[in-house]
């Protein structure tokens, strides 16, 4: 978190002009959507942001991995050239990953209803997969693996740093919710309808790149981990 935090405040105007610019092209492609195909555009807009998640931490995953030396060497450009190469890949995962949260959401509330403890449990199971393949974009971006070799490489990864990983996580989430809270305070004074908007735009190029950093660093430093068994041995 203290690299993700020096890196963010280094780079800040480079990361947060990728991102802007990546949700400035998935407003104009949603808007375009709409306009020309009405409901089904509006159907397909969906789609369209549930993969534009995954095109955004691409980026900045390609981006994250360019400063890590302490400058920024390629330009915006070129960033989005490398998310262009991958992006039906990190589309299919933002499918599997919608997919797998709607099988797991319908468990769990069957579960709360059948009685509480497995209900319970199975929330732990989602946090579980949700921790095992948190690595999966830096994987397949920086390993140029496909969706389930990129889960698989994610798992690997964790095994053994299950708590260090889900600490991390749960650190960047309260840093992005507590973030997102501060600036909706700020822009209170807007109209209730332009508040939202505006705060979510400003809240997510603020925070998804210092999100990227925490997330690619930890897979660095767990690239560079010694695997559990060899750990033991030694």
């Amino acid at each position: 978190m203290g690299q993700a935090w020096e890196l963010y405040r280094a780079h800040f105007r480079h990361l947060v002009s990728i991102a802007f610019i990546m949700y400035v092209i998935i407003a104009i492609l949603t808007l375009v959507l709409i306009l020309l195909l009405g409901n089904l555009g509006a159907l397909a807009a969906v789609f369209v942001g549930v993969a534009a998640v995954f095109w955004l931490q691409g980026a900045l995953v390609i981006a994250v991995d360019d400063i890590r030396d302490g400058r920024a060497d390629l330009t915006i450009r070129q960033t989005l050239e490398g998310v262009r190469r991958r992006i039906n890949t990190l589309s299919l995962l933002g499918f599997f990953f919608v997919l797998m949260f709607v099988i797991a959401l319908i468990l769990i509330v069957v579960g709360f209803l059948l009685f509480f403890i497995p209900g319970v449990a199975l929330v732990f199971v989602f946090f579980y997969f949700l921790v095992r393949w948190i690595l999966a974009v830096p994987v397949i971006m920086l390993e140029e693996r496909g969706v389930f070799g990129g889960l698989d490489r994610s798992g690997e990864l964790v095994r053994g740093h299950f708590w260090q990983v889900l600490g991390v996580v749960l650190l960047t989430l309260l840093v992005l919710i507590g973030a997102g809270i501060a600036i909706s305070l700020v822009l209170s004074p807007l109209p209730n309808g332009l508040q939202g908007l505006v705060a979510q735009l400003v809240s997510s190029t603020l925070t998804a790149p210092f999100a990227a950093l925490a997330w690619t660093l930890m897979y660095y430093d767990l690239r560079g981990a010694p695997e559990p068994a060899l750990a033991a041995a030694a």
